[in-house]
């Protein structure tokens, strides 16, 4: 996919860009002429991955836990564009262990949340005013398992359920000017390019899915494109479930 080299005037903030889902978004806003601004904890890979993405993208360390981090992070959008029109939240404890409840800490429930739940809030209390200025867009990304679960993935599975509520309470607050929707992937292969070339899924994996194949990330990103568009200018207060039909399929042991 490469990156448009002119730009249609609008700015993107995408946390969690430095790799898979996050970084698929941004790539994906890029072809269609979105400024991006790609946030992540992870500075380095952050930084190169910029840099291979061109011109119109740029990069921002943020640890969307920490509101100082946040807070400079919006400064440096608006200080390199003076505008933000759209905000994807996707930074998360993306692949959490699964620890047995009587075994979960404190410390462990209170990072994941603080991460993919309030990393979300604190975006949106900073980004609000810019984006309202522009009639701009939030998607929040949370998980098919805030309706589904494996066990012992309490703190990631509430996380995720909290997004949604936080998706429909901030779309009713901030309407009409900002739009607020979230997309619910199920299993997407947001594994780098040279591992999924050498360690592909097997034929069960993708035949087990309603849709015949496991999801990739420009599955997520064009829905994530199409709600930032204004040709979803009536879509606010909702989810969008991208799992190839995996959370409507009947399934006995």
């Amino acid at each position: 996919m490469e990156a448009a080299s002119v730009h249609n005037g609008r700015v993107a903030l995408v946390t969690g860009a430095a790799r898979g889902i996050g970084l698929g978004i941004a790539a994906w806003l890029l072809t269609e002429g979105w400024q991006v601004v790609l946030a992540d904890i992870d500075r380095q890979r952050g930084l190169l991955v910029a840099e291979v993405l061109g011109e119109n993208a740029s990069f921002v360390v943020m640890d969307v836990a920490s509101e100082d981090q946040v807070a400079a992070g919006v400064a440096h959008v608006l200080g390199l564009f003076g505008r933000l029109d759209a905000l994807v939240c996707n930074a998360a404890v993306a692949d959490p262990h699964n620890t047995v409840l009587e075994s979960l800490d404190l410390t462990e429930w209170n990072r994941v949340l603080a991460v993919n739940l309030g990393g979300p809030m604190l975006l949106a209390k900073h980004c609000a005013p810019y984006l309202r200025a522009h009639c701009g867009s939030i998607v929040n990304i949370s998980s098919a398992r805030a309706h589904q679960s494996e066990a012992d993935t309490e703190a990631y599975a509430a996380s995720k359920g909290g997004v949604l509520a936080l998706t429909h309470a901030l779309a009713i607050s901030l309407g009409p000017e900002v739009r607020v929707n979230a997309v619910s992937p199920g299993w997407i292969d947001a594994r780098d390019p040279y591992v999924r070339r050498t360690e592909p899924l097997s034929d069960a994996d993708h035949a087990q899915h309603p849709a015949g194949r496991v999801g990739t990330v420009e599955d997520v990103a064009s829905l994530v494109a199409w709600l930032l568009s204004r040709n979803a200018g009536f879509v606010t207060g909702q989810e969008f479930v991208v799992d190839g039909g995996m959370s409507r399929k009947m399934v006995y042991s």
